[in-house]
């Protein structure tokens, strides 16, 4: 690992997430503080710019939809807690839209470096558009990054979300765009014995090693 991966540090998959303890417009948080249920911790470049106001509103919008699956929004950037205050009251005032979610206040950087937000190669050492979902454990299940130029899909982060909860409740994976309703793929077979036996056991079978199930 090179002296940069190590100073802005690299989350891992299916480890624990990185603590932190941040003011933010609602107050005091901590990773802890959203035990039991799920996270979605997204960060932005910055306040006031065209690209994240468009990614808050759509995830203020999608709130509900992540509130009914049991999942928890949280904004960061480097930015004040005074400036994340006056551009969520300007978000509503010019586009009718309530943030109903924290966001943090990093102007330290302390939670952007533990979960490697910082990419000086993007552009400068704002926050890139990096999104993490925590399951109810505090262990890191997804991450993914985006450039600066380019919002990301809030509906696509609701659907993973669903679809990991599927994963861990029924003991499946889900196909490219799966979605609530369609079925799921089966698990490769781990013995000899088992792969012979799935043709008979009532799955969509194709072959020994593609199977799918209702989920």
């Amino acid at each position: 690992m090179d002296s940069q991966n190590q100073v802005y540090g690299l989350p891992r998959l299916n480890e624990p997430a990185p603590q932190f303890t941040a003011n933010t417009t609602h107050g005091p948080k901590s990773l802890g503080d959203y035990r039991g249920r799920w996270l979605i911790l997204f960060s932005h470049p910055a306040d006031f710019t065209p690209v994240c106001t468009t990614e808050f509103m759509a995830f203020a919008k999608a709130h509900k939809d992540f509130q009914a699956i049991g999942c928890d929004l949280l904004g960061l950037s480097i930015d004040s807690l005074f400036s994340h205050l006056a551009w969520t009251r300007n978000i509503k005032e010019k586009f009718g839209v309530e943030i109903p979610f924290p966001v943090i206040d990093d102007l330290s950087m302390k939670v952007a470096k533990a979960y490697g937000m910082i990419h000086p190669e993007a552009g400068d050492t704002s926050a890139v558009r990096a999104t993490f979902v925590i399951d109810p454990e505090g262990i890191l299940r997804a991450m993914v990054y985006y450039p600066m130029t380019n919002g990301r899909s809030v509906a696509e982060f609701l659907r993973l979300v669903t679809a990991l909860q599927t994963s861990d409740a029924k003991g499946v994976a889900t196909p490219e765009s799966w979605k609530p309703g369609d079925m799921a793929i089966v698990p490769p077979p781990r013995t000899a014995a088992d792969a012979e036996a799935r043709a008979k056991k009532g799955y969509e079978y194709t072959d020994w090693y593609f199977c799918k199930t209702a989920a």
